[in-house]
């Protein structure tokens, strides 16, 4: 029994499709998970085809769960994860149990913001930066005088845009780091030179040395308490002068942490000084990332980044080109959920491909403090991005979530 393992996933997004397409190219499919929650919907996950539960956070514990797979005949050709913090374990299980196409040392390097700033620190896409550790004594003036303000303050652990705080000025700057010392007062700070300019998310993949642009996608951030993204626009036809700047930026990483084979998205903004590099990811973009590089190449990214995990040569060739854009909802209240209309009328709105409302009535919706505060989202086509963004934002505008009033509490 030729099986795949794959280690935590959520119930939508990338992660979830890795595992259906795990089961589209044959594969038996098991996942080890620490959510009760799964177990009690269970029904809902068909495409998984052995749900067991362990604590993922012991790698021990997964290992004895690996060792007795393979006692009863499971033949595990790989131990995967698409979903942080899961990726560089299941990278050194698969180190251990299965001849693993990926690289551990790599992946562990760039799971760690800090590791990585240090890594890339002469390279000219690297903004200046500062690292405090947990004993440090603080100049904010001196901070201001290396980096200028805005300074952007986060933890290097942080993911989905928790942890990481915009000060604008002095005071703000020392309240920001007095909030992640108190919830994280043994970790390091990072603090780095705010970058202005347009933002992109590079989907790429490495195969053989050679790392290949999957797709290129324009972020539209909303800016709040948090930096959140809620649109994606899928670029169709790249500018020249982008490209080779982007190409550059991810070939030049690529070399220095010796990836020979993998997944990986970066995130870079065009700056006045040219490239700068927001922060890699060695993974696809959970959420709707899949489905939108699906809709806009009809290539899916999880089936081809298994199939590289696998051994086989990933088939990135593009079977159509198609603009895309998707666009999530946050909430501006805080409340509970009664009700959600609209939906409907938001699926049949014009270039609409799909439509998914993640939350649930009596779930408590917050305006955002984390990319997992984003509601729902749509995904719609058009002739042009600009199409393919009025279609995305007149349908999202369609769903209305109906709130109750709570009263303050910390979230």
């Amino acid at each position: 029994m030729k099986a795949i393992i794959f280690i935590s996933t959520n119930k939508s997004g990338s992660s979830r499709e890795a595992i259906k397409a795990a089961e589209k190219l044959g594969y038996f499919t098991i996942l080890f998970t620490n959510n009760e929650k799964q177990f009690q919907q269970r029904k809902e996950y068909k495409d998984v085809h052995k749900m067991t539960f362990v604590d993922t956070s012991s790698v021990k514990e997964m290992r004895e769960e690996i060792s007795m797979l393979q006692t009863k005949g499971v033949d595990v050709k790989t131990i995967v994860s698409f979903v942080d913090p899961y990726v560089h374990i299941a990278s050194t299980l698969c180190d251990e149990f299965c001849n693993n196409n990926n690289s551990s040392k790599a992946i562990k390097m760039m799971e760690d913001k800090e590791e990585t700033r240090q890594f890339l620190q002469k390279e000219s896409y690297t903004p200046r930066f500062i690292s405090i550790k947990p004993n440090d004594i603080v100049s904010t003036n001196s901070i201001i005088e290396n980096l200028g303000l805005p300074i952007i303050v986060k933890s290097p652990k942080s993911t989905g845009s928790k942890d990481v705080l915009l000060a604008k000025r002095k005071v703000q700057l020392e309240n920001n780091i007095d909030i992640l010392r108190s919830k994280n007062p043994k970790e390091t700070i990072i603090l780095e030179e705010y970058i202005g300019g347009d933002q992109y998310l590079i989907e790429a993949v490495v195969y053989n040395k050679n790392a290949h642009i999957v797709g290129v996608i324009e972020q539209e951030i909303t800016r709040g308490k948090r930096f959140i993204i809620t649109g994606y626009g899928v670029l169709v036809d790249v500018p020249e002068k982008i490209k080779k700047g982007l190409e550059d930026v991810l070939h030049s990483i690529t070399k220095a942490f010796g990836i020979e084979n993998g997944a990986l998205h970066l995130e870079l903004r065009l700056s006045k000084q040219g490239w700068k590099l927001i922060e890699i990811n060695p993974r696809i973009s959970g959420g709707a990332m899949n489905k939108m590089l699906h809709a806009a190449f009809g290539i899916s990214l999880v089936e081809e980044t298994l199939k590289l995990f696998l051994g086989e040569k990933p088939n990135l060739t593009p079977k159509h080109h198609q603009h895309v854009f998707t666009k999530y909802f946050v909430s501006e209240e805080r409340g509970i959920l009664e009700k959600v209309t609209g939906k409907g009328r938001a699926k049949n709105s014009p270039g609409v491909v799909e439509v998914y409302v993640k939350t649930k009535k009596g779930s408590l919706l917050v305006p955002p403090l984390s990319m997992g505060h984003r509601y729902a989202y749509v995904i719609a086509t058009g002739t042009s991005l600009k199409e393919a963004k009025d279609h995305a934002n007149s349908a999202i505008n369609q769903i209305e979530f109906h709130l109750k009033p709570k009263e303050n509490e910390d979230t």
